[in-house]
């Protein structure tokens, strides 16, 4: 790689001193004529500029060891400021642009249909759903650009995200329309970082401060819906800003970190949930979170806390209010993980009111306290085969989702959700055969009691690069 470069930058330089001694040897040629030369050699010493900048940035690039196989879906969304990456090409003079992602497929078989979909984004059945169905899915297949390396002011640098999936819908609902899903913007983000304070400041669309963003469920039929997702874990990517600052910058053993963010408010109504004209929006009411977060070499753990309040009347405050003309939501979170040897642990609780709005209370809006959390215990056999069991729990008050049911609840009322999963790693590649159960109780007058239970078989294929 380094005699390629030391090659064209050769060949670039010779090209410039060409450049340079044409206009010497013909002062009786047209001024257009040196016009033309004085553009060529302007753009040869671009040229010139843009290769050293690159060759620098590729010297002082660390390499990137491959990210384990239980951290798929935390390596592309950890909330510290971006770890150093390999680049693969420069945007500009002292800038590196880093291509990362994977491509996944799963071959699965359902014996009913699920919320939020089926296939790679199926965590719970629909209630009375009937018949049993088969795909292949690939919509979990990510990529993402990170840049690094832009200068803003004083000792503050930056860089930022932006990163894809496909799971924005199908193109279309025709014959053909299955195998064409639609790319979907996941993360699109600034960073603004201080390395001696410690300090990054993140602007954009991001995962919020609730969702266990380096505490994911180890799984590769769900990855961008994960085990337990609203039914056992919650969060959601919002527009925002959140400040992260070291608490014991600089010093050794476990490191602490305070996230404090405000985000965009939302909510499912009333009004206008794609042009800004939900109750969320009403009275710019935004939601506020913090976490506090610590790791050390094998373990970390956290606790997060979010708060918004949400007008129900609506941005031009005249929608009818059944019940009440607003709802506080607030939450609290607390979870970790632990690698004793060859076995992980990850889990977290949580507990809170109106959690509609960051994927809670299965996705049900209203005034609704529920309980939750999940569990997951992996153990590797060897470097390359490994065991994963998880549970998740959901409990909804009851009362709370009968008296908001065709307000924003659906009568969800209980969720019981076990998973085992045995994956073989080699390289870049993981595959797994994995196996879903889910339980669900829901009532749909508020008197019955209806129980779901529905499974899905899938085999599992993941890609990294």
């Amino acid at each position: 790689m380094t005699t390629r470069h030391t090659n064209r930058y050769s060949t670039l330089a010779l090209s410039m001193a060409c450049a340079l001694m044409l206009p010497l040897a013909g002062h009786a040629q047209s001024d257009t004529r040196e016009q033309q030369l004085e553009q060529r050699v302007a753009q040869l010493e671009q040229q010139l500029n843009e290769l050293k900048a690159m060759i620098q940035a590729q010297k002082a690039a660390p390499a990137q060891p491959a990210a384990p196989a239980q951290n798929v879906a935390a390596a592309q969304n950890v909330a510290a400021a971006p770890a150093a990456a390999m680049p693969v090409f420069s945007s500009a003079p002292g800038v590196s642009v880093a291509l990362h992602g994977f491509v996944s497929a799963s071959a699965f078989s359902q014996n009913k249909s699920f919320t939020y979909g089926n296939g790679q984004n199926a965590l719970f059945p629909i209630p009375g759903s009937k018949g049993s169905l088969s795909g292949v899915d690939v919509r979990n297949t990510r990529f993402w650009l990170d840049f690094k390396g832009a200068k803003f002011a004083g000792n503050w640098s930056g860089g930022g995200r932006i990163e894809m999936d496909f799971f924005g819908g199908f193109n279309g609902t025709g014959a053909y329309s299955q195998q064409q899903p639609t790319p979907r913007l996941r993360q699109a983000y600034m960073d603004l970082t201080n390395p001696e304070s410690g300090t990054t400041v993140r602007i954009g669309q991001q995962w919020d401060l609730m969702f266990p963003v380096d505490n994911t469920p180890t799984s590769l039929a769900h990855i961008a819906f994960p085990l337990g997702f609203g039914s056992g874990s919650g969060g959601w990517r919002f527009p925002g800003v959140v400040v992260m600052q070291d608490l014991n910058h600089g010093s050794t053993g476990a490191q602490w970190r305070l996230d404090v963010g405000v985000f965009e408010g939302t909510w499912s109504g009333p009004g206008n949930n794609v042009n800004y004209l939900t109750a969320g929006s009403a009275g710019f009411r935004p939601q506020v979170e913090a976490r506090l977060h610590v790791q050390d070499k094998n373990w970390l753990a956290y606790f997060s806390a979010h708060y918004s309040k949400v007008d129900l009347r609506g941005v031009d405050g005249t929608a009818p209010t059944p019940i009440r003309s607003d709802v506080k939501s607030v939450g609290y979170e607390i979870g970790g993980q632990w690698k004793p040897g060859p076995w992980t642990f990850k889990g977290l609780a949580y507990a809170g009111n109106g959690l509609g709005e960051i994927f809670g209370a299965m996705s049900q809006f209203g005034d609704i306290n529920e309980t939750g959390g999940f569990v997951q215990a992996g153990y590797s056999f060897t470097p390359n085969w490994s065991l994963y069991a998880f549970y998740a729990y959901s409990k909804p008050d009851s009362g709370d989702v009968i008296t908001w049911l065709g307000n924003g609840a659906t009568g969800l009322l209980r969720n019981r959700q076990t998973a085992l999963s045995l994956q073989y790693t080699a390289g870049s590649y993981d595959l797994s055969a994995e196996w879903m159960h889910d339980k669900l109780d829901s009532t749909s007058n508020g008197t019955d009691r209806k129980t779901t239970t529905g499974n899905q078989f899938s085999l599992n294929a993941l890609y990294r690069f």
